[in-house]
């Protein structure tokens, strides 16, 4: 018996009776059978375009931190808003109930440091409604320069400012939380929150000591 009549599959009598034929009548053919098998058979094939017969495991994706290009943006991509870092993350505060805020204490202590960092957090998050120095006449405020389309915002310094007669932790969870028509801000650090109480204090008392 010559080597190309070993029987070289299983299966019925009559499929291993076929194969028996085409390999001792026409081995090219033999041949060719095989390799049909081989690039057909499922599982026995690697991917070799993405668009066609896509493999799950080579399947397009966004990994974390991966540049993507998107919107723009050429960073990678960052946590949501409120994501908890895996140290923990800030204690909830009440801030409907004055005395669970009024006992925050500051743990910035009052430097230049703090200051200069407190103004430029709150050129940023609170001039435009609350004013360059806290009268309550930033430019979407209807006393400011432009008369803007919001009334009744509250000064934070001047005569009537309202910070005077409020706590630091008061002032602190009205702007993580926010209170009334002014909303939260969350996304501001910690202690970016607490140098923006430290800068309000200055602007009403700019005679004030430094630690």
């Amino acid at each position: 018996m010559s080597r190309l009549e070993t029987p070289i599959a299983t299966g019925t009598p009559s499929s291993t009776s076929a194969t028996r034929r085409i390999a001792h009548g026409n081995p090219r053919s033999f041949v060719a059978l095989i390799c049909l098998i081989m690039v057909t058979s499922v599982g026995c094939w690697e991917q070799w375009s993405v668009d066609w017969f896509p493999q799950m495991k080579w399947q397009k994706s966004v990994q974390a931190f991966e540049r993507v290009g998107y919107g723009g943006r050429t960073e990678g991509f960052m946590p949501p808003e409120g994501t908890v870092p895996i140290t923990g993350g800030e204690a909830e505060v009440s801030n409907i109930i004055d005395a669970a805020s009024d006992v925050l204490v500051n743990p910035r202590p009052v430097t230049l440091e703090s200051l200069s960092n407190g103004k430029a957090q709150y050129e940023r998050y609170c001039e435009t409604c609350h004013g360059m120095d806290g009268l309550g006449d930033g430019p979407i405020s209807m006393t400011g320069s432009i008369n803007g389309p919001l009334a009744g915002v509250l000064a934070v310094a001047g005569p009537a400012s309202i910070a005077r007669v409020r706590s630091d932790g008061h002032i602190y969870t009205t702007i993580r939380y926010g209170r009334r028509r002014m909303p939260g801000y969350s996304r501001i650090l910690s202690s970016d929150r607490w140098d923006i109480v430290n800068y309000v204090r200055y602007i009403n008392n700019p005679s004030g000591s430094l630690q």
